[in-house]
């Protein structure tokens, strides 16, 4: 008999102690988080009183393809689009947040006389609160319908951007010993190039791939690509110098575009939970008791610095973004902890082999007490609210209320500002479509040619040459030509004579950038001189400027972009599942909408809303039921309430919270004898002792006494023949009924004459 292999032992033994330990954290109403990590603390080689994982490699491999569809599944629920919705305000409270918090843990460390490195991960990790638990609080508390969730949920959205950026920003910090601040800059950049340039080739190529095969894709396939191609981009981050959870999650960023993207995120989530899972296990694993002990008191420290850090920067952070002081201190007090980012970033530094062995279980030790603290947290900001209410002049809680650096500008932007913007972010985007077609045309292409036509050197890069010109010629049209017949240049044309040099300033310069380009590919495959190169390359670029099949070709590919981007959003429209347009106004004033789900096994299903008296009971108004693909916009009371409908409701927090936690208390209860009432298909004879002879179907009781129903008679062929109501049974009738065991068994009783069944 074969061995099982090491792997499948470990594997079967951190699944079931943590299937078994997340059992009684949810009956406890504890995050699954922190019995993930319990878990891993039970299996690991610190425990010795029990098994222990044997080859933790293999563990480490699986917990790495964790965080990568961790984050794949982040992505999905991204949108680059939302951010720049956003505005200025969550940005500002994450900056100010995220760079408080930093500083806050890096003169922690100092203090403690850490190393550099320790405490510059420190400061990282301390500045990340953690989307899932807080996400899980506020579920589990039923905080998610109340106003201040909303720009905590959209500061931590920003937050997980930034902790990417971080992750790349330190390791590149921790790549050289003295990195400088152009090394820092030159990093910035490299993430914006790559950011960019697959945010744009992603959202072009892969809806319209989607599209092509969109009749050949089901759910199976549909999962297999998917996870294909988050594979894909996190190998091809690797490449580039980034992480793979990187590459994993601007492909869920990416996707995140599509019309399918629900769809993905539900079928990703089971893959997600799995590798999620023994992820946070794996982080368990490091947790060493004898390191908790001998950092107590550090310990300690970073969770009263996290606390007292988040309430009071994360307050204040809240407050310069536009929040009330009652508001802003609900938000900032709703995230003082830290966790999955947290370990990521604490991974990345024992992984780099930059921090010191103790941090990684100090900072997971701080997590689950955190985490612990994170429903009393939220709870006691509104008493404290009220302590500085009462202790505050008036005049001060007023000037709190009014402090804000993201009030939206009142005067309209200029012509010459919107033009030079959109003028810059054209030439910004097309440059790096094209150097990245040069960069792979170079890298790949060029060798190629070259082995194929050996001795030919001259005309191998002749052939490189005019094909990279060909590719890269639309991108550097639009460069050129975008916006030239715009309103906005076309009103500063006529507007003043003295715009018209500066007008054809901005026409010149993006010749020359785009002249730029063609020089360097002419001169990097040539040996002309510079003088005829320059010459070569404006006159390419002014053949590109009158060619209309180049002018057609821009026009399509942009169009198709645009259609890309904006395909989910037009889905929604079309099928009525966007948020209506007065939202948004709601949201500044005391009562605001929020979504409340309908649970499947809720007893309200199958009432209209007049039965439900919402509005009475509780002070609310349904504004529109999501069914599906379907929304009934301004319901009457006789709209009829379906298992999994999505309520679109009116109210104050008060009022949806009272809702809530109403709707997700009227459940059918679970029935304990599910089993028992199992159906089963039996048959009976009529014999002499049967009081079913001679008497028809609703006379016999079978289904009003016994609970049971007759599918069919007998009558020795293959099929069944139906009995009719007015057929009489008669002596040696086959019989066949369905029914629960015990409703059977009564049944047969009666049949038989029994005297038992006749009590019964």
């Amino acid at each position: 008999m074969s061995e099982v292999p090491t792997l499948i032992n470990d594997l079967a033994l951190i699944l079931i102690v943590a299937g078994a330990v997340t059992l009684i954290f949810k009956k406890l109403k504890q995050p699954l988080v922190l019995g993930y990590i319990m878990a891993g603390f039970i299996v690991s080689p610190h425990m010795p009183y029990t098994m222990s994982v044997i080859d933790r490699t293999d563990i480490k491999t699986w917990a790495d393809i964790g965080v990568m569809f961790l984050l794949f599944s982040l992505g999905l629920d991204f949108s680059f689009k939302k951010i720049i919705k956003m505005g200025i305000t969550p940005v500002i409270t994450t900056l100010t947040i995220i760079f408080a918090m930093m500083t806050l843990g890096i003169v922690v460390g100092h203090g403690f006389g850490w190393n550099r490195m320790d405490c510059i991960f420190l400061g990282g990790m301390l500045a990340m609160s953690s989307t899932t638990i807080i996400y899980k609080a506020f579920t589990d508390m039923g905080l998610r319908q109340q106003k201040f969730a909303g720009p905590v949920m959209s500061v931590l959205i920003l937050e997980d951007v930034l902790a990417i950026v971080m992750m790349v920003m330190l390791s590149a910090l921790a790549s050289g010993a003295n990195p400088d601040g152009g090394e820092m800059i030159g990093s910035v950049m490299k993430i914006g190039f790559f950011l960019v340039l697959w945010f744009v080739v992603g959202i072009f190529a892969v809806p319209l791939f989607l599209r092509l095969t969109r009749k050949l894709i089901n759910n199976e396939t549909l999962l297999i690509v998917s996870l294909g191609l988050c594979c894909l981009m996190a190998v091809v981050s690797t490449k580039v110098g980034f992480s793979s959870a990187f590459g994993a999650f601007v492909m869920g960023s990416i996707l995140a575009e599509t019309i399918e993207a629900g769809k993905i995120e539900k079928l990703v989530a089971p893959v997600k939970d799995l590798f999620g899972a023994i992820f946070f296990v794996s982080v368990g694993m490091l947790v060493d008791p004898k390191i908790i002990v001998s950092y107590a008191v550090p310990i300690g420290a970073l969770v009263l610095t996290i606390l007292v850090g988040q309430a009071v920067f994360g307050t204040f952070g809240f407050l310069i973004g536009g929040q009330s002081l009652k508001s802003a201190m609900r938000c900032g007090f709703s995230m003082a902890q830290i966790g999955e980012f947290s370990f990521i970033i604490a991974s990345l530094g024992v992984s780099l082999k930059v921090t010191g062995e103790f941090l990684y279980p100090v900072v997971v030790a701080v997590s689950v007490i955190t985490t612990f603290l994170t429903p009393y947290m939220i709870r006691f900001s509104v008493p404290c609210y009220g302590v500085l209410e009462l202790r505050l002049p008036k005049t001060w809680i007023r000037a709190l209320n009014n402090i804000t650096l993201s009030h939206p500008s009142t005067a309209p932007k200029g012509n010459w500002h919107s033009l030079i913007a959109q003028m810059a972010r054209i030439t910004l985007i097309y440059s790096i479509l094209s150097i990245a077609a040069i960069a792979l045309m170079f890298t790949f292409f060029l060798p190629f040619v070259r082995h194929l036509m050996p001795g030919m050197h001259w005309w191998a890069n002749g052939i490189c040459g005019v094909l990279t010109i060909m590719i890269i010629a639309p991108f550097l049209r639009a460069i050129v030509m975008k916006k030239n017949h715009s309103e906005e240049f076309r009103a500063l044309w006529g507007e003043s004579r003295s715009n018209r040099l500066p007008l054809l300033v901005t026409i010149f310069v993006r010749i020359v950038i785009a002249s730029a380009f063609v020089f360097y590919i002419c001169n990097y495959l040539t040996r002309f001189t510079n003088a005829l190169l320059l010459t070569i390359a404006v006159a390419i670029v002014l053949v590109m400027i009158l060619s209309r099949r180049l002018k057609k070709q821009s026009i399509l590919m942009e169009r198709l972009f645009v259609q890309n981007l904006r395909s989910r959003d037009i889905e929604q429209q079309v099928l009525g599942l966007k948020k209506p347009l007065y939202e948004g106004h709601l949201l500044d004033r005391d009562i605001h909408i929020s979504d409340i789900d309908v649970p499947e096994n809720s007893t309200w299903a199958g009432h209209s809303l007049a039965d439900l008296r919402l509005s009475n009971r509780f002070g609310v108004h349904v504004s529109s039921i999501l069914r599906g693909h379907q929304r009934i916009n301004i319901p009457g009371g006789d709209n009829i309430i379906f298992p999994g409908d999505r309520l679109q409701v009116i109210g104050s927090d008060a009022q949806l919270a009272s809702l809530h936690a109403a709707i997700d208390g009227d459940i059918v209860p679970d029935d304990p004898d599910i089993e028992k009432r199992e159906m089963r298909l039996s048959q009976i004879v009529i014999d002499r002792h049967s009081p079913f002879v001679g008497k028809t179907l609703p006379e016999t009781g079978i289904r009003d006494l016994y609970n049971c129903m007759v599918v069919g008679r007998e009558e020795g062929k293959e099929n069944l023949s139906m009995v009719s109501p007015t057929y009489r049974l008669r002596l040696g009738d086959i019989v066949w009924i369905v029914g629960e065991e015990a409703s059977i068994q009564s049944l047969t009783l009666a049949n038989s004459g029994s005297v038992e069944a006749v009590k019964r």
